[in-house]
Protein backbone atom coordinates (compact mmCIF):
# COMPACT_ATOMS: atom_id res chain seq x y z
CA UNK A 1 0.00 0.00 0.00
CA UNK A 2 1.24 3.25 -1.06
CA UNK A 3 1.09 6.24 1.30
CA UNK A 4 -0.04 8.93 0.41
CA UNK A 5 2.03 12.71 1.69
CA UNK A 6 -1.67 14.19 3.75
CA UNK A 7 -1.96 10.93 5.82
CA UNK A 8 1.95 10.25 6.41
CA UNK A 9 1.94 12.05 10.49
CA UNK A 10 5.12 13.22 12.18
CA UNK A 11 4.98 11.90 15.50
CA UNK A 12 4.92 15.85 17.17
CA UNK A 13 1.80 15.85 14.79
CA UNK A 14 0.20 13.07 16.15
CA UNK A 15 0.78 13.84 20.29
CA UNK A 16 -0.93 17.24 19.61
CA UNK A 17 -3.64 16.12 16.96
CA UNK A 18 -4.48 13.27 19.76
CA UNK A 19 -4.36 16.25 22.64
CA UNK A 20 -6.71 18.07 20.89
CA UNK A 21 -9.42 15.29 20.52
CA UNK A 22 -8.97 14.27 24.01
CA UNK A 23 -9.15 18.11 25.51
CA UNK A 24 -12.30 19.09 22.68
CA UNK A 25 -14.30 15.74 23.39
CA UNK A 26 -14.08 15.00 26.84
CA UNK A 27 -14.00 18.60 28.18
CA UNK A 28 -14.06 18.32 32.55
CA UNK A 29 -13.85 14.75 34.22
CA UNK A 30 -14.62 13.54 37.45
CA UNK A 31 -12.21 10.86 39.19
CA UNK A 32 -12.40 8.55 41.90
CA UNK A 33 -8.80 7.08 42.67
CA UNK A 34 -5.84 6.12 44.62
CA UNK A 35 -2.88 8.72 44.95
CA UNK A 36 0.34 6.66 44.31
CA UNK A 37 3.99 7.88 43.03
CA UNK A 38 3.55 11.92 45.20
CA UNK A 39 5.91 13.57 44.23
CA UNK A 40 6.16 17.57 44.70
CA UNK A 41 9.73 19.07 43.12
CA UNK A 42 11.05 22.22 43.76
CA UNK A 43 9.03 24.18 41.35
CA UNK A 44 5.32 23.85 43.79
CA UNK A 45 3.69 21.51 40.61
CA UNK A 46 2.72 18.11 41.81
CA UNK A 47 3.02 14.80 39.99
CA UNK A 48 1.11 11.42 41.46
CA UNK A 49 -0.71 8.09 39.69
CA UNK A 50 -4.21 7.85 40.13
CA UNK A 51 -5.16 4.32 40.04
CA UNK A 52 -8.05 1.50 41.07
CA UNK A 53 -7.81 -2.30 41.03
CA UNK A 54 -6.98 -2.69 37.52
CA UNK A 55 -5.59 0.50 36.04
CA UNK A 56 -3.77 3.74 36.34
CA UNK A 57 -3.23 7.13 35.06
CA UNK A 58 -0.53 9.35 35.11
CA UNK A 59 -1.88 13.00 36.82
CA UNK A 60 0.16 16.68 37.02
CA UNK A 61 -1.94 19.63 39.09
CA UNK A 62 0.19 22.30 39.12
CA UNK A 63 1.10 25.14 41.18
CA UNK A 64 -1.59 27.88 40.74
CA UNK A 65 -4.24 24.85 41.19
CA UNK A 66 -2.72 22.82 43.87
CA UNK A 67 -2.78 26.10 46.66
CA UNK A 68 -6.27 25.63 46.90
CA UNK A 69 -6.43 22.13 47.98
CA UNK A 70 -6.44 21.94 52.09
CA UNK A 71 -4.75 18.81 52.70
CA UNK A 72 -1.24 17.45 51.58
CA UNK A 73 -1.61 14.46 49.41
CA UNK A 74 0.25 11.22 50.32
CA UNK A 75 0.56 8.03 48.93
CA UNK A 76 -2.44 5.61 49.34
CA UNK A 77 -5.01 7.87 49.99
CA UNK A 78 -8.15 7.91 48.42
CA UNK A 79 -9.46 11.43 46.82
CA UNK A 80 -11.77 12.15 44.02
CA UNK A 81 -10.23 15.05 41.43
CA UNK A 82 -11.60 17.10 38.68
CA UNK A 83 -9.85 18.04 35.43
CA UNK A 84 -8.95 17.59 32.23
CA UNK A 85 -7.71 14.64 29.88
CA UNK A 86 -4.81 16.31 27.51
CA UNK A 87 -1.25 14.73 26.22
CA UNK A 88 1.95 15.29 27.05
CA UNK A 89 3.36 15.58 23.92
CA UNK A 90 7.29 14.77 24.58
CA UNK A 91 6.76 11.45 26.28
CA UNK A 92 3.02 10.85 24.14
CA UNK A 93 1.95 9.81 27.64
CA UNK A 94 -1.99 10.97 27.72
CA UNK A 95 -2.41 12.50 31.17
CA UNK A 96 -5.26 14.40 33.94
CA UNK A 97 -4.22 18.15 34.43
CA UNK A 98 -5.87 17.79 38.09
CA UNK A 99 -7.75 21.70 38.87
CA UNK A 100 -9.30 20.68 41.83
CA UNK A 101 -8.83 17.74 44.74
CA UNK A 102 -10.81 16.62 47.78
CA UNK A 103 -10.85 13.59 50.17
CA UNK A 104 -13.06 11.08 48.56
CA UNK A 105 -15.45 11.04 51.45
CA UNK A 106 -16.33 14.65 51.25
CA UNK A 107 -15.91 14.88 47.32
CA UNK A 108 -18.27 12.38 46.71
CA UNK A 109 -20.77 14.69 48.31
CA UNK A 110 -19.50 17.65 46.67
CA UNK A 111 -19.79 16.34 43.52
CA UNK A 112 -23.28 14.84 43.52
CA UNK A 113 -23.91 19.06 44.89
CA UNK A 114 -22.57 20.35 42.30
CA UNK A 115 -24.11 18.40 39.23
CA UNK A 116 -27.55 18.94 40.43
CA UNK A 117 -26.64 22.54 40.76
CA UNK A 118 -25.58 22.73 37.78
CA UNK A 119 -29.04 20.67 36.12
CA UNK A 120 -31.26 22.32 38.00
CA UNK A 121 -29.72 25.74 36.76
CA UNK A 122 -29.89 24.90 33.42
CA UNK A 123 -33.18 23.92 33.60
CA UNK A 124 -34.40 27.83 34.54
CA UNK A 125 -35.33 26.64 38.56
CA UNK A 126 -33.33 29.51 39.59
CA UNK A 127 -33.81 31.82 37.57
CA UNK A 128 -34.13 35.17 39.29
CA UNK A 129 -36.89 36.30 36.83
CA UNK A 130 -39.41 33.07 38.61
CA UNK A 131 -39.07 34.74 42.21
CA UNK A 132 -42.13 35.36 43.69
CA UNK A 133 -41.85 38.55 45.91
CA UNK A 134 -43.09 38.33 49.61
CA UNK A 135 -46.99 39.35 50.43
CA UNK A 136 -47.17 43.10 50.96
CA UNK A 137 -49.19 42.19 54.57
CA UNK A 138 -47.95 38.83 56.06
CA UNK A 139 -50.93 37.54 58.23
CA UNK A 140 -50.14 34.28 58.80
CA UNK A 141 -47.09 32.41 58.40
CA UNK A 142 -46.34 28.46 57.61
CA UNK A 143 -43.27 26.79 59.51
CA UNK A 144 -41.65 23.90 58.08
CA UNK A 145 -39.31 22.25 60.34
CA UNK A 146 -38.96 19.63 63.05
CA UNK A 147 -41.52 20.39 65.66
CA UNK A 148 -38.82 19.80 68.50
CA UNK A 149 -35.55 21.58 66.94
CA UNK A 150 -34.00 25.11 68.53
CA UNK A 151 -34.69 26.96 64.58
CA UNK A 152 -38.55 26.64 64.80
CA UNK A 153 -37.89 28.33 69.01
CA UNK A 154 -35.91 30.92 67.57
CA UNK A 155 -38.46 31.49 65.04
CA UNK A 156 -41.23 32.08 67.10
CA UNK A 157 -39.03 34.07 69.74
CA UNK A 158 -38.60 36.87 67.07
CA UNK A 159 -41.81 36.67 65.42
CA UNK A 160 -43.26 37.09 69.18
CA UNK A 161 -40.86 39.86 69.94
CA UNK A 162 -41.57 41.80 67.10
CA UNK A 163 -44.73 41.34 65.72
CA UNK A 164 -47.15 39.03 67.88
CA UNK A 165 -49.91 39.26 65.43
CA UNK A 166 -48.39 37.17 62.92
CA UNK A 167 -50.05 34.18 63.25
CA UNK A 168 -47.78 30.58 62.66
CA UNK A 169 -49.24 27.38 61.65
CA UNK A 170 -46.44 24.64 62.23
CA UNK A 171 -46.37 22.02 59.87
CA UNK A 172 -43.85 19.46 61.54
CA UNK A 173 -41.62 17.21 59.62
CA UNK A 174 -38.15 15.28 59.35
CA UNK A 175 -35.32 17.54 58.31
CA UNK A 176 -32.52 15.13 58.82
CA UNK A 177 -31.97 11.53 57.37
CA UNK A 178 -33.22 9.20 54.35
CA UNK A 179 -36.92 10.15 54.51
CA UNK A 180 -36.62 14.05 55.27
CA UNK A 181 -36.75 15.00 51.57
CA UNK A 182 -39.53 13.03 51.25
CA UNK A 183 -41.50 14.24 54.41
CA UNK A 184 -40.49 17.73 53.59
CA UNK A 185 -42.33 17.74 50.15
CA UNK A 186 -45.33 16.10 51.70
CA UNK A 187 -45.37 19.27 53.99
CA UNK A 188 -44.96 21.59 51.19
CA UNK A 189 -47.97 19.80 49.33
CA UNK A 190 -50.32 20.10 52.35
CA UNK A 191 -50.10 23.49 52.76
CA UNK A 192 -50.37 24.55 49.25
CA UNK A 193 -53.56 22.45 49.15
CA UNK A 194 -54.53 24.01 52.24
CA UNK A 195 -53.34 27.80 51.36
CA UNK A 196 -54.13 28.79 55.02
CA UNK A 197 -50.98 30.87 55.10
CA UNK A 198 -49.09 33.85 53.17
CA UNK A 199 -45.86 32.31 53.13
CA UNK A 200 -44.21 29.31 53.40
CA UNK A 201 -40.91 28.82 55.81
CA UNK A 202 -38.74 26.27 55.45
CA UNK A 203 -36.07 26.23 58.06
CA UNK A 204 -33.45 24.23 60.10
CA UNK A 205 -30.84 24.51 62.39
CA UNK A 206 -27.02 24.07 60.90
CA UNK A 207 -25.27 20.99 61.15
CA UNK A 208 -22.90 18.92 58.85
CA UNK A 209 -22.81 18.67 54.85
CA UNK A 210 -24.70 15.07 55.85
CA UNK A 211 -27.09 16.33 57.94
CA UNK A 212 -28.25 19.07 55.40
CA UNK A 213 -27.85 16.93 52.81
CA UNK A 214 -32.36 16.70 52.44
CA UNK A 215 -32.18 19.69 51.59
CA UNK A 216 -30.35 19.04 47.96
CA UNK A 217 -32.70 16.30 46.89
CA UNK A 218 -34.24 17.17 43.11
CA UNK A 219 -37.89 15.96 43.90
CA UNK A 220 -37.88 18.61 47.05
CA UNK A 221 -35.94 21.35 44.44
CA UNK A 222 -39.36 20.83 41.58
CA UNK A 223 -41.55 21.31 45.15
CA UNK A 224 -40.09 24.36 45.87
CA UNK A 225 -40.83 25.69 42.36
CA UNK A 226 -43.80 23.90 42.08
CA UNK A 227 -45.28 26.04 45.06
CA UNK A 228 -47.76 28.17 44.96
CA UNK A 229 -47.03 29.67 48.63
CA UNK A 230 -44.01 31.90 48.51
CA UNK A 231 -40.85 30.05 49.74
CA UNK A 232 -38.26 31.55 52.22
CA UNK A 233 -35.64 29.04 53.17
CA UNK A 234 -33.80 29.29 56.27
CA UNK A 235 -31.52 26.18 56.35
CA UNK A 236 -28.29 25.45 58.92
CA UNK A 237 -25.69 28.62 59.29
CA UNK A 238 -25.34 31.67 57.09
CA UNK A 239 -22.21 29.93 55.03
CA UNK A 240 -24.74 26.87 54.37
CA UNK A 241 -26.02 27.15 51.10
CA UNK A 242 -28.27 24.35 50.01
CA UNK A 243 -30.46 23.26 46.67
CA UNK A 244 -33.27 24.32 48.44
CA UNK A 245 -31.66 28.40 49.39
CA UNK A 246 -31.27 28.40 45.71
CA UNK A 247 -34.98 27.18 44.65
CA UNK A 248 -36.88 29.06 47.01
CA UNK A 249 -37.83 32.42 46.37
CA UNK A 250 -35.88 34.28 49.22
CA UNK A 251 -33.25 33.09 51.34
CA UNK A 252 -32.29 34.08 54.71
CA UNK A 253 -28.81 33.20 56.27
CA UNK A 254 -30.39 32.18 59.78
CA UNK A 255 -33.59 31.15 61.11
CA UNK A 256 -33.70 34.21 63.27
CA UNK A 257 -33.12 36.47 60.16
CA UNK A 258 -35.88 34.42 58.34
CA UNK A 259 -38.33 35.56 60.59
CA UNK A 260 -36.95 39.00 61.25
CA UNK A 261 -37.68 39.35 57.29
CA UNK A 262 -41.23 37.72 57.96
CA UNK A 263 -41.73 40.73 61.07
CA UNK A 264 -40.51 43.52 58.99
CA UNK A 265 -42.01 46.94 59.36
CA UNK A 266 -43.17 48.55 55.80
CA UNK A 267 -41.89 52.19 57.32
CA UNK A 268 -38.30 50.64 58.32
CA UNK A 269 -36.28 51.57 54.90
CA UNK A 270 -33.19 49.94 56.80
CA UNK A 271 -34.93 46.57 56.26
CA UNK A 272 -36.44 47.11 52.83
CA UNK A 273 -32.59 47.67 51.78
CA UNK A 274 -31.96 44.78 53.52
CA UNK A 275 -34.78 42.63 51.56
CA UNK A 276 -33.53 44.48 48.30
CA UNK A 277 -29.82 43.50 49.13
CA UNK A 278 -30.54 40.31 49.83
CA UNK A 279 -32.54 39.57 46.45
CA UNK A 280 -29.84 41.45 44.71
CA UNK A 281 -27.48 39.15 45.89
CA UNK A 282 -29.61 36.52 44.82
CA UNK A 283 -30.26 37.49 41.12
CA UNK A 284 -26.33 37.58 41.22
CA UNK A 285 -25.95 33.88 42.22
CA UNK A 286 -28.08 33.17 39.33
CA UNK A 287 -26.60 35.28 37.13
CA UNK A 288 -23.22 33.63 37.97
CA UNK A 289 -24.76 30.23 37.39
CA UNK A 290 -26.47 30.95 34.27
CA UNK A 291 -22.71 32.25 32.84
CA UNK A 292 -20.45 29.33 34.80
CA UNK A 293 -21.65 27.07 31.53
CA UNK A 294 -20.61 29.81 29.20
CA UNK A 295 -17.35 30.37 30.60
CA UNK A 296 -16.39 26.96 31.30
CA UNK A 297 -16.90 26.11 27.59
CA UNK A 298 -15.02 29.63 26.61
CA UNK A 299 -12.38 28.77 28.95
CA UNK A 300 -11.83 25.40 28.10
CA UNK A 301 -11.43 26.73 24.29
CA UNK A 302 -9.08 29.24 25.20
CA UNK A 303 -7.24 26.51 27.44
CA UNK A 304 -6.71 24.52 23.89
CA UNK A 305 -4.92 27.83 22.70
CA UNK A 306 -3.30 29.32 25.66
CA UNK A 307 0.64 29.54 25.93
CA UNK A 308 0.47 28.99 29.45
CA UNK A 309 -0.88 25.19 28.39
CA UNK A 310 2.65 24.54 26.54
CA UNK A 311 4.38 26.70 29.36
CA UNK A 312 2.93 24.00 31.71
CA UNK A 313 4.42 21.37 29.48
CA UNK A 314 7.50 22.66 29.53
CA UNK A 315 7.71 23.15 33.18
CA UNK A 316 6.53 19.39 33.78
CA UNK A 317 9.29 18.30 31.06
CA UNK A 318 11.93 20.40 33.15
CA UNK A 319 10.59 18.61 36.64
CA UNK A 320 11.05 15.20 34.99
CA UNK A 321 14.49 15.82 34.06
CA UNK A 322 15.31 17.06 36.72
CA UNK A 323 13.74 14.38 38.88
CA UNK A 324 15.72 11.75 36.74
CA UNK A 325 18.59 14.09 36.78
CA UNK A 326 18.82 13.70 40.27
CA UNK A 327 17.85 9.90 40.49
CA UNK A 328 20.98 9.41 38.22
CA UNK A 329 23.01 11.45 40.40
CA UNK A 330 21.75 9.52 43.55
CA UNK A 331 22.74 6.03 41.39
CA UNK A 332 25.87 7.14 40.63
CA UNK A 333 26.98 8.45 43.61
CA UNK A 334 25.67 5.08 45.22
CA UNK A 335 27.90 3.37 42.27
CA UNK A 336 31.00 5.37 43.24
CA UNK A 337 30.87 5.11 47.13
CA UNK A 338 30.53 1.03 46.58
CA UNK A 339 33.40 1.10 44.21
CA UNK A 340 35.57 3.64 47.05
CA UNK A 341 34.46 0.40 49.71
CA UNK A 342 35.61 -1.98 46.97
CA UNK A 343 39.07 -0.35 46.45
CA UNK A 344 40.13 0.42 49.73
CA UNK A 345 38.94 -3.09 50.84
CA UNK A 346 41.07 -4.35 48.50
CA UNK A 347 44.52 -1.89 49.33
CA UNK A 348 43.61 -3.24 53.29
CA UNK A 349 44.22 -6.68 52.11
CA UNK A 350 47.31 -5.91 50.14
CA UNK A 351 48.53 -3.01 52.39
CA UNK A 352 52.50 -3.60 53.69
CA UNK A 353 51.50 -2.89 57.13
CA UNK A 354 49.11 -5.76 57.54
CA UNK A 355 51.68 -8.13 55.52
CA UNK A 356 54.21 -6.36 58.05
CA UNK A 357 52.31 -7.16 61.58
CA UNK A 358 51.87 -11.09 59.76
CA UNK A 359 55.74 -11.68 59.61
CA UNK A 360 56.80 -9.76 62.29
CA UNK A 361 53.61 -12.06 64.16
CA UNK A 362 55.67 -15.34 62.22
CA UNK A 363 59.20 -14.02 63.45
CA UNK A 364 57.70 -13.80 66.98
CA UNK A 365 56.40 -17.20 66.89
CA UNK A 366 59.59 -18.83 64.99
CA UNK A 367 61.93 -17.35 67.70
CA UNK A 368 59.93 -18.33 70.27
CA UNK A 369 59.64 -21.82 68.44
CA UNK A 370 63.42 -21.97 68.47
CA UNK A 371 64.21 -20.72 71.99
CA UNK A 372 61.89 -23.80 73.15
CA UNK A 373 63.95 -25.86 70.85
CA UNK A 374 67.43 -24.84 71.64
CA UNK A 375 66.26 -25.02 75.65
CA UNK A 376 65.05 -28.54 74.98
CA UNK A 377 68.28 -29.57 73.06
CA UNK A 378 70.62 -27.88 76.09
CA UNK A 379 68.24 -29.84 78.29
CA UNK A 380 68.80 -32.78 76.72
CA UNK A 381 72.30 -32.33 75.90
CA UNK A 382 72.73 -31.72 79.72
CA UNK A 383 70.93 -34.85 80.95
CA UNK A 384 73.58 -37.00 78.25
CA UNK A 385 76.09 -35.54 79.58
CA UNK A 386 75.31 -36.08 83.17
CA UNK A 387 74.17 -39.87 82.13
CA UNK A 388 78.12 -40.21 80.59
CA UNK A 389 79.81 -38.30 83.13
CA UNK A 390 78.26 -41.23 85.72
CA UNK A 391 78.45 -43.86 83.13
CA UNK A 392 82.56 -43.12 83.19
CA UNK A 393 82.41 -42.46 87.10
CA UNK A 394 81.37 -46.35 87.16
CA UNK A 395 83.94 -48.00 85.43
CA UNK A 396 86.79 -45.51 86.53
CA UNK A 397 89.79 -46.79 87.83
CA UNK A 398 89.89 -43.73 90.23
CA UNK A 399 86.37 -44.99 91.83
CA UNK A 400 87.91 -48.41 91.89
CA UNK A 401 90.94 -46.85 93.73
CA UNK A 402 88.64 -44.62 96.21
CA UNK A 403 87.20 -48.08 97.23
CA UNK A 404 90.74 -49.47 98.60
CA UNK A 405 91.95 -51.43 95.81
CA UNK A 406 95.54 -50.37 94.15
CA UNK A 407 97.65 -50.53 90.83
CA UNK A 408 100.84 -52.41 90.27
CA UNK A 409 103.06 -51.55 87.79
CA UNK A 410 106.33 -52.52 86.84
CA UNK A 411 109.60 -50.95 85.94
CA UNK A 412 108.89 -50.56 82.99
CA UNK A 413 105.43 -49.20 83.35
CA UNK A 414 103.26 -52.58 82.78
CA UNK A 415 100.60 -53.27 85.13
CA UNK A 416 101.50 -56.25 86.84
CA UNK A 417 98.39 -58.48 86.91
CA UNK A 418 100.40 -61.90 88.50
CA UNK A 419 102.73 -62.62 90.77
CA UNK A 420 104.84 -64.88 88.93
CA UNK A 421 105.10 -61.95 86.80
CA UNK A 422 107.81 -60.37 89.04
CA UNK A 423 111.26 -61.94 90.50
CA UNK A 424 112.90 -61.04 93.83
CA UNK A 425 114.50 -57.46 93.05
CA UNK A 426 112.31 -56.02 91.33
CA UNK A 427 111.17 -52.61 92.02
CA UNK A 428 107.61 -52.07 91.80
CA UNK A 429 105.02 -48.51 91.53
CA UNK A 430 101.86 -48.75 93.63
CA UNK A 431 99.00 -46.17 92.84
CA UNK A 432 96.93 -45.67 95.56
CA UNK A 433 93.78 -43.43 95.83
CA UNK A 434 96.02 -40.74 97.10
CA UNK A 435 99.66 -40.86 96.29
CA UNK A 436 102.04 -43.77 95.68
CA UNK A 437 104.18 -46.23 96.72
CA UNK A 438 107.95 -47.69 95.49
CA UNK A 439 108.92 -51.52 96.54
CA UNK A 440 111.37 -53.77 95.93
CA UNK A 441 110.04 -57.33 95.58
CA UNK A 442 111.73 -59.94 98.30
Amino acid sequence: MQATKNNVYTVSRLNSEVRDILEGQLGKVWLNGEISNFSSPSSGHWYLTLKDSRSQIRCAMFKGRNQAVRFYPSNGQQVLVKGAISVYEPRGDYQLLIESMLPAGDGLLAQEYEALKMKLAAEGLFAADTKRPLPDTIQRVGIITSATGAALHDVLHVLQRRDPSVEVIIYPTQVQGSAASASICQAIETANRRLEVDVLLLTRGGGSLEDLWCFNNELLAHTIYNSALPVVSAVGHEVDITISDYVADLRAPTPSAAAELLSKDKGNKAEKLHLVFNRLKQSMRHYHLSKQAQLTNANHQLQRQDPQRRLQQFEQSFDELQMRLQAAFEQKVSQLTFKQQQLQHRLQQRSPKQYVQLEAQRLDYLSARLTKVTESHLQQATQRMAQAAHQLETVSPLATLSRGYSITKNAQGKVVTNATELTSGDTINTTLAKGELVSVVK
